[in-house]
């Protein structure tokens, strides 16, 4: 389990393509590699991942395996060496929530519309898949590319959107800084709100 608190930004090393049709994903993480053993989970913009291989360096490097069906339903399959990514290591007991329940199932790609200056901060815009944007509800919570957020507005349902005022420091600390009008991010939508729609269809298909 995550928070959605970006511990470090890490630069994609490599990323090789397995016959299995998944990838070995490699990243430059001093910190987080410092802290991570092999059978840990990472969350890397979003996505929970074991690390395969640690190496506690100053230019320490992680490395994990991602399945074919993670590289299908993420955007980790488009990255390529240079890439920033958001990480996050696995919650440990004790330590504090400090944004809300992430589990690291991404639910779907969103498409940035805009990121434009808002006083300090900024306010991102992105389009949802439609089974994702009614999960979504105004001062609801939401994750993008494993970034805790909260939903400032919601766009009409044709239009699919969501408006997420970010605060300087997610501008510096995460990638969402960094975003421009096309790129594609993970969205995992608050679990709470998943496991209610899911009884509410239980409850229609009963009926």
């Amino acid at each position: 389990m995550f928070t959605g608190i970006v511990r470090e930004v890490a630069t994609v090393t490599a990323v090789d393509a397995r016959e299995s049709g998944g990838a070995r994903l490699t990243v430059a993480a001093p910190r987080t590699a410092a802290l991570t053993s092999a059978g840990d989970s990472v969350s890397v913009n979003g996505v929970c991942l074991t690390a395969t291989a640690a190496r506690d360096a100053e230019n320490g490097t992680l490395a994990f395996d991602a399945v074919p069906e993670t590289l299908a339903r993420s955007t980790l399959g488009r990255l390529t060496p240079g890439d920033a990514v958001n990480l996050e290591p696995a919650l440990r007991v004790g330590e504090p929530m400090g944004g809300h329940v992430v589990q690291g199932h991404v639910d779907g790609v969103g498409t940035v519309t805009a990121l434009d200056p808002e006083g300090d901060g900024a306010r991102l815009t992105v389009r949802l898949p439609e089974d994702l944007h009614r999960l979504t509800a105004e001062k609801g919570s939401i994750a993008l590319d494993g970034v805790s957020l909260t939903v400032a507005a919601l766009g009409p349902d044709d239009e699919r959107t969501v408006d997420i005022a970010l605060v300087p420091h997610t501008l510096a600390e995460t990638t969402l800084g960094r975003l421009s009008p096309g790129d594609e991010v993970n969205v995992e939508a608050d679990v709470l709100a998943k496991h209610v729609a899911r009884l509410l269809e239980t409850r229609d298909d009963a009926s």
